[in-house]
């Protein structure tokens, strides 16, 4: 069961799409991540990457943030994250935008202003960490104080840097890793 985890929709269960590749963020790790996010949260323009189903993008909505998009490539997945929206009442603060990636960060430029913090949920097969970090930089989708999380499997390497971005800072959950860079 998945569930929007503090805030405004607290406690609200959300709907999750099956299939190989979709691997929703756990509870625990999603809890962790938001309680570092917490400070950045309020007002600010949050990117879920990958969103399958949006439990992401909907937590920080949820704790403060002022717009999320959700960018997945797959039609389904973005169904079931506008059912959880309009579930959770979040649907007038986001957009909801069929990409794929790290090739669409090109057409999101076109759709989005920067973002302060961008959370990307990969498959676990997905390689092109540093690809997907230097496209957002070159299509100037990083407010200048940005944050991007990646999770990933714990056995995945990242890099230390990816243009003007560092790796500041991992923190791993049993078989998952948050990597942040600013």
């Amino acid at each position: 069961m998945l569930r929007v985890i503090a805030g405004t929709a607290r406690g609200i269960r959300l709907e999750t799409a099956e299939g190989k590749r979709v691997r929703p963020t756990l509870d625990r790790v999603r809890e962790a991540a938001f309680s570092i996010l917490m400070p950045r949260l309020e007002g600010c323009r949050f990117a879920d990457l990958f969103a399958g189903s949006g439990s992401n993008g909907i937590e920080a909505l949820s704790r403060g943030a002022s717009h999320c998009a959700f960018i997945d490539q797959d039609r389904r997945c973005l169904d079931i994250v506008q059912h959880n929206l309009e579930k959770t009442r979040l649907l007038p603060k986001a957009a909801c935008h069929r990409l794929a990636l790290p090739q669409g960060i090109a057409q999101l430029q076109h759709l989005e202003q920067p973002f302060d913090v961008i959370y990307a949920d990969p498959p676990f097969d997905f390689t092109a960490y540093e690809t997907l970090l230097e496209r957002l930089i070159q299509h100037e989708l990083l407010s200048a104080q940005a944050i991007v999380i990646i999770e990933h499997a714990k056995d995945n390497p990242m890099p230390d840097r990816a243009g003007s971005l560092a790796r500041v800072r991992d923190a791993s959950y049993g078989t998952v890793t948050l990597s942040f860079f600013s």
